[in-house]
């Protein structure tokens, strides 16, 4: 059975580390570099072309997208797969023109994942549920929706000072407890915001939530 080698490029370490032991325990898949830069990718690159890579698109020297681009274009065998915390339209479509074929959330399980790199490399391209579904609504003729495929201001649920805190950290990939250390609140406190900020955007998910919010405006996504 042959073995796979992922790319993987992600600043985050911890955040590296679930992704790395998510393609380490599937049988058909080994991390053969894991970097948090640009330049550290390029240089992985040089030494052995992966099979697959999977990129962060908020990267500290410079852009996801771009890096994609330059994969794609010198290694057009290798499959490349976003995993990120941006949801918006443009990250999506940005990453998908410039080469990727799949595009995942950052809070998928590791099963999923490691599943989804080989659904990819299968001739598949994975999407997250949420980011399919709203491409689905954006393309789909609707003629009850608003001219921009979105929800007007005036549906858009809406938050507490405090769920609008705690969101911003959660898009950011804050876990609770530091969510809660960064904001002066008990874990169980920051528990209670976020199940209200799931009802409120009606999504079961961190990254549903990050995406439905950035969607609606309640937060801005920096790349």
């Amino acid at each position: 059975m042959r073995t796979y080698r992922v790319l993987l490029v992600e600043d985050d370490e911890p955040t590296r580390g679930r992704l790395a032991r998510a393609v380490d325990t599937h049988a058909q898949l080994q991390v053969s570099a894991a970097v948090g830069t640009c330049a550290a990718a390029r240089q992985a690159i040089a030494a052995a072309v992966p099979d697959v890579s999977l990129v962060d698109l908020g990267l500290p020297d410079g852009s996801g997208v771009d890096l994609i681009r330059e994969i794609h274009a010198a290694c057009p065998e290798s499959e490349i797969m976003v995993v990120t915390v941006f949801a918006d339209e443009a990250h999506v479509v940005a990453a998908l023109e410039a080469g990727a074929s799949g595009y995942l959330l950052k809070d998928g399980s590791a099963e999923y994942i490691a599943d989804s790199i080989t659904q990819m490399l299968a001739g598949g391209s994975p999407i997250s549920t949420s980011i399919a579904r709203y491409l689905l609504r954006r393309f789909r003729d609707t003629p009850d929706a608003a001219p921009d495929g979105k929800r007007g201001e005036n549906d858009a649920p809406r938050l507490t000072a405090r769920e609008s805190d705690v969101l911003e950290l959660v898009a950011k990939g804050f876990s609770y407890s530091e969510i809660g250390a960064a904001l002066g609140m008990s874990v169980h406190t920051v528990t209670s915001h976020i199940k209200h900020i799931y009802r409120k955007l009606a999504v079961r998910s961190r990254g549903e939530a990050v995406f439905e919010a950035s969607q609606l405006g309640l937060i801005k996504l920096r790349q």
